[in-house]
């Protein structure tokens, strides 16, 4: 943001707040900027050439102070963008936790009742080998 009048400068209190500037960094420009030529120097162009340079160092910090304003928020949106990344990361961790957990204690009720089954199934056949054995007595007599 640069300014173009001292009207300007001075109705935009605002703005120079958001730069960080103090008062007195402010009064310390406004002279820079506002300061006649030496007293012996005689010629225009050289307060015009003065006037240019504190003109220039003028924006140039004003340009770095809004930059490094600029970076500053780009660094505080990137924070915040990590630091809800990692809140939807912990969350699905958790959920997937969640999941794993029930999985395993369905895996393990399912292998109980697997278990329990392949008992039972053994102790069937059992059952129905002895049966068989007693039909083909009872057929042999």
């Amino acid at each position: 943001m640069f300014f173009h009048d001292e009207e300007a400068v001075q109705s935009s209190c605002v703005p120079v707040l958001e730069t960080m500037f103090t008062q007195d960094e402010i009064e310390e420009l406004f002279s820079l900027i506002n300061q006649p030529g030496s007293p012996g120097s005689g010629s225009q162009g050289s307060n015009r050439a003065g006037y240019s340079t504190s003109e220039r160092r003028l924006r140039r910090m004003q340009s770095n102070r809004e930059s490094a304003r600029r970076s500053r928020w780009r660094k505080k949106r990137h924070l915040e963008n990590l630091t809800n990344q990692v809140n939807r990361l912990r969350i699905e961790n958790r959920e997937l936790k969640n999941r794993l957990c029930l999985t395993m204690h369905q895996n393990l009720l399912l292998s109980v009742e697997n278990q329990r089954l392949r008992s039972e199934s053994v102790t069937l056949m059992a059952k129905l080998s002895e049966l068989c054995g007693v039909l083909g007595n009872m057929i042999s007599q």
